[in-house]
């Protein structure tokens, strides 16, 4: 009796599982660091053989290497360890925030390589610049990376509302992009035939600090981001909450002060990023209106540590109205963590004591008796780490289809 050869659509649902399993197994590694075999094998459910088979195409690929585990372990033969390679493969990432544009070579792994900086002037729609700026680094990055070594993406985080799909920069209000076609601009200048995909700078933090941060293991957390403004992630049953078109968690334009609120970039009264924002505490500490940026923040927090009460009024109210926010989101998403990251990194010590207090008044007793305020564990790379996990998405979901394209 013949058997009959398999349909090519089993072959072709065997060829989306094995790239699936070679995929989760680099991923693992990627962002666990160094994993044995056996472990691999736990986590993914599959058999030593199979978990031996996937490693060695990784390894011929030359985006993994295997070696023995360091100390002495349990009797009998140890497993393996698998790691990445770092140097190999990277990803090129950039960052770009009200005041300092950032690009960085990172490798597989996490790992930043090289990276440079340049101020950001605060000068309005400045498309050509920004793209002139990173485009100039990227190259500079790619050209000092090793001569065997292989980009294997590219990731850019911007502070504004990001179209999904293209890199369209659709409202950045602190800077005035409407419409800013960033992500296409920047991949004709860097002129290395890949596409840029841009996410929103909270968005990729929120991501990031659950990947790599404060919130490493938790399935539901809230991430908080300041530059001029606030900007808000959301991670529900371990994804991001993006909205239907892609622009949700705009968290920094949830209405907390609808009567007598500060003006708001976008337009409205009283938002959160309104009266929390760098703005709102440089005036509550009477900062003159010429000054800003993120040293003037940081005067006023040392201030305030210092005695001065007027800078400790500014932070009081500051977090009043923090709170109030933070509440309210605690209340909606029930999350298990809530992290402070970007200038709210540095208020937020000041500004705890009426953020714990709005939590213990206004959040239900259930909602807050986990969740845990954490300040962000990536510190200012959070966004950036966001871009180049953004970066190496491809190469996880078709490792060895990547490097065959590279």
């Amino acid at each position: 009796m013949s058997i009959a050869p398999a349909t090519p659509a089993i072959g072709m649902a065997q060829e989306q599982i094995h790239r699936h399993n070679v995929g989760t197994l680099l991923r693992h590694v990627h962002l666990g660091g160094s994993v044995s075999r056996a472990v691999l094998a736990e986590r993914m459910g599959l058999n030593r053989s199979t978990i031996m088979a996937l490693t060695a195409e990784l390894s011929a690929a030359g985006l993994v290497c295997e070696e023995r585990p360091a100390g002495r372990g349990r009797a009998g033969r140890p497993s393996l360890v698998v790691r990445v390679r770092p140097n190999w493969a990277y990803v090129l990432a950039f960052d770009v925030a009200v005041d300092r544009l950032v690009a960085a070579r990172v490798g597989l792994g996490g790992a930043v390589l090289d990276r440079r900086e340049a101020v950001r002037q605060r000068a309005g729609a400045d498309l050509d610049h920004v793209v002139e700026v990173l485009a100039r680094f990227g190259r500079q990055l790619h050209e000092a990376a090793p001569p065997d070594s292989v980009c294997v993406g590219l990731g850019a985080s911007y502070c504004g509302m990001i179209r999904p799909g293209d890199g369209m920069v659709r409202f950045g209000p602190d800077m005035g992009w409407v419409d800013q076609a960033f992500g296409a601009e920047l991949s004709r200048r860097l002129g290395l035939g890949i596409p840029v995909p841009v996410g929103n700078e909270a968005h990729l933090g929120a991501q990031a600090e659950q990947l790599r941060g404060a919130g490493v293991g938790l399935e539901n957390l809230l991430y908080l981001h300041g530059d001029v403004g606030v900007g808000g992630g959301i991670i529900v049953g371990g994804k991001l909450l993006d909205g239907d078109g892609g622009y949700g968690c705009e968290l920094g334009h949830m209405v907390v002060n609808p009567y007598d609120g500060r003006p708001c970039g976008c337009g409205s009264h009283g938002c959160l990023e309104a009266e929390v924002g760098e703005r709102a505490l440089l005036d509550a500490a009477g900062r003159p209106a010429d000054l800003w940026g993120r040293d003037a923040l940081r005067a006023v927090v040392d201030d305030a540590d210092r005695g001065d009460e007027l800078a400790r009024e500014a932070l009081r109210r500051v977090g009043d109205w923090l709170g109030i926010g933070v509440a309210n989101l605690i209340n909606l998403f029930n999350p298990g963590m809530v992290i402070f990251g970007g200038m709210l990194r540095d208020v937020y010590p000041g500004a705890a004591p009426q953020v714990r207090h709005r939590i213990a008044t206004n959040v239900l007793p259930v909602a807050r008796e986990r969740v845990r305020l954490r300040t962000s564990g990536l510190g200012d790379d959070s966004t950036l780490v966001g871009a180049a996990e953004l970066g190496f998405a491809a190469l996880m979901a078709d490792p060895l289809g990547v490097l065959a394209r590279a």
